[in-house]
């Protein structure tokens, strides 16, 4: 069921040249179900000069012809979504509604940059005597490197490398070692629709040793990166040391303030459904909620309500509506948050451990009375774990909302057309989603402040920073 995982370098699937590979663990159960290769450095090598080669194809290949072989793509990975999401599930943990959805939103992710191929328009701009033309062109920026998560193994990975193609560029993704085999299908998808040996190429291995190869390579020349905030510094650092062009989506901890003028259930609807996606890894996850204490009580005992009623189970369980966690490492957090927060005087009001002895599970919890100094209240949860505190003062929730470093997402509900305007306004954050969970859609811009990283990975945004600006003048 779970397909042999390999290594495509220069439009071929092979494993790596020392042999070295990882176990892929079904975290539902903990036991293996495949493996995943390593490259090494000739491996790496391979990559990088197929990399350079397939740019100097790509880059000639014109806009309408990247634009019809993304729209085969997405055909294909659409018709390919059943198969790719078991393989998901089994690997990743996620209920096969929302495995299936990722790899059906991969489609639109692909049509959404066909389109963009098309559009990457420079101008003309009016010269000062008459014999000077002034133009600016777009040309792409280079071969690329991708590193992307575990969490979303085809959404994270779609979005870049749809982007670079669409805009002439070739890329090394550097897939995720829990996740591969949705990574790799994902990578044949592009493949089967006709693209060149060479322009996209898909390698795994030691995290580390992976990046600290690739991004100061010469050929490499342009950086995007998905995961932990304290990681993404470290690579954006690496990068600046090459002046490598770089995005970074990075952590979150997102605030989700419910005014006393809100429509509560319709709040504890939507904020429950999203908290516990994907057993709450997920990076524009609603983690600290901050509820006026005139509808504290309504929203907190129907959030507990919706947390009980979560059936939590293995992903392939048509009832399942939470997975496990995707490693042991997150059951650890998970315990390690609640257990701290207790110590400090927080209110277990529901779930607050692991389930059972076999698998990651951890059960979708609530918490109150959690104070500021607790470390959920400070560090990305990364889990089904929802800390609510009651606020008086508008002034004071907006300034807590703002307290951390980071700036990704953040969420409200309310009524008042007043106090919409002003959070669009007061919320330090590259997302703001009021009255609904509007996030993630491709044609929206997607990305954080702060701490939370820098660039774009959705709507017209996104493209540009796979091109170059030229500016040539010419005298007649």
């Amino acid at each position: 069921m779970y397909p042999r995982v390999q290594l495509f370098i220069d439009g071929v699937w092979r494993d790596g040249s020392e042999g070295k590979s990882e176990p892929v663990l079904n975290p539902a159960t903990g036991q293996p179900v495949g493996s995943v290769p390593h490259a090494s450095k000739a491996d790496l090598d391979e990559a990088l000069e197929a990399a350079a080669r397939g740019f100097a194809q790509w880059k000639k290949t014109s806009a309408y012809e990247r634009y019809q072989l993304l729209r085969k793509a997405a055909g294909l990975i659409r018709s390919r979504a059943d198969d790719i999401a078991k393989a998901m599930t089994l690997e990743q943990g996620k209920p096969m509604m929302e495995s299936k959805g990722e790899t059906l939103f991969a489609g639109d992710v692909m049509d959404w940059f066909a389109e963009e191929a098309r559009r990457t328009y420079g101008r003309v701009i009016p010269g000062r005597a008459g014999n000077v033309h002034q133009l600016v062109v777009k040309e792409p920026v280079g071969p690329c490197a991708f590193f992307t998560p575990w969490n979303f193994p085809i959404n994270q990975a779609v979005r870049k490398i749809s982007a670079a193609l669409a805009a002439g560029c070739s890329c090394i993704i550097k897939g995720p070692e829990e996740t591969p085999a949705s990574v790799a299908m994902l990578v044949k998808v592009y493949e089967d629709a006709g693209l060149p040996k060479g322009v996209v190429n898909l390698v795994f291995g030691v995290p580390s040793e992976v990046s600290e190869y690739l991004i100061p390579h010469p050929v490499i020349r342009k950086i995007s990166f998905t995961g932990s905030t304290a990681v993404g510094k470290q690579l954006a650092a690496l990068a600046g040391l090459h002046m490598k062009r770089v995005t970074m989506e990075l952590g979150g901890h997102a605030p989700a303030i419910v005014f006393e003028d809100a429509d509560v259930d319709q709040a504890v609807k939507i904020l429950s459904v999203n908290k516990f996606r994907n057993a709450g890894q997920v990076c524009v996850s609603p983690t600290r909620f901050l509820v006026h204490e005139k509808v504290y009580e309504q929203f907190v005992d129907g959030f507990v309500a919706a947390a009980k009623k979560m059936k939590t189970g293995d992903g392939f369980a048509a009832d399942t509506r939470m997975g496990p966690l995707a490693n042991p490492r997150r059951v650890d957090a998970m315990e390690a948050f609640v257990s701290d927060a207790v110590a400090r005087g927080a209110n277990v009001r529901t779930g607050g451990k692991r389930i059972g002895n076999e698998g990651f599970f951890f059960e979708p919890t609530v918490m109150t009375d959690v104070p500021m100094s607790a470390r959920i209240m400070n560090e990305e949860p990364f889990g089904p774990v929802a800390p609510i505190l009651p606020f008086s003062d508008t002034a004071a929730v907006i300034a807590e909302a703002n307290r951390l470093p980071y700036g990704l997402a953040s969420y409200a509900y309310t009524r008042s057309a007043a106090t919409v305007a002003m959070l669009g306004d007061a919320l330090e954050s590259g997302m703001v989603s009021i009255n609904h969970h509007g996030l993630a859609l491709p044609e929206t811009p997607f990305g954080g402040v702060k701490d939370s990283g820098y660039g774009s990975e959705g709507g017209t945004e996104a493209i540009e920073a796979y091109l170059n600006t030229k500016f040539v003048t010419t005298a007649n």
